[in-house]
């Protein structure tokens, strides 16, 4: 861990924040605005982000049902039954698992764009914050999904989940 200071304009904060996000795990950003100019200074502790945390499609879809049976699977959920905080889960889970890999091309005949299948992946993460963490099963990996790797890479956390869940759900 290593501390980041930063003198910058008060316009520029967010912008320079967002751009330390983009390459750091960074942690709590405290301000002084003591300077005469009208900019701060923001001090910052940060980690450099793990090289590649995630699984790879190969790994985390391996063995996986087909993405047809997935996205019948997720119509079912929500034809069939009221969802509940487990099923509601389950369908979000699987349909960003199915995105996520018809975007990547792996599911020949499914075509997904790259935009769809982080949508999914972030109303996946949006539910695993709002449950929280713990014995429910959710964000079972070793990033939760308000983990700034997380946030950076949305379909990584729905490969991470969907690996977990699978091997638990076979």
């Amino acid at each position: 861990m290593f501390e980041i200071r930063i003198i910058c304009e008060t316009p520029d904060r967010e912008s320079v924040i967002n751009g330390l996000r983009s390459q750091f795990n960074i942690g709590r950003v405290r301000s002084s605005f003591s300077l005469t100019s009208g900019g701060e200074r923001l001090y910052i502790t940060a980690d450099l982000p793990a090289p590649n945390p995630w699984p790879t499609p190969e790994q985390a879809y391996a063995d996986a049902p087909g993405v047809g049976y997935e996205l019948e699977v997720t119509r079912e959920i929500l034809t069939d039954t009221p969802l509940s905080p487990d099923l509601n889960r389950e369908y979000w889970l699987r349909r960003a698992a199915a995105l996520d890999r018809m975007a990547l091309g792996l599911a020949p005949g499914h075509d997904a764009t790259p935009e769809a299948a982080r949508d999914a992946a972030i109303n996946l993460m949006d539910l695993d914050s709002a449950a929280g963490l713990g014995p429910s099963g959710y964000a079972n990996g070793p990033y939760h999904p308000d983990h700034p790797e997380s946030t950076r890479n949305p379909r990584g956390y729905v490969r991470q989940e969907f690996a977990i869940w699978h091997k638990n759900n076979q």
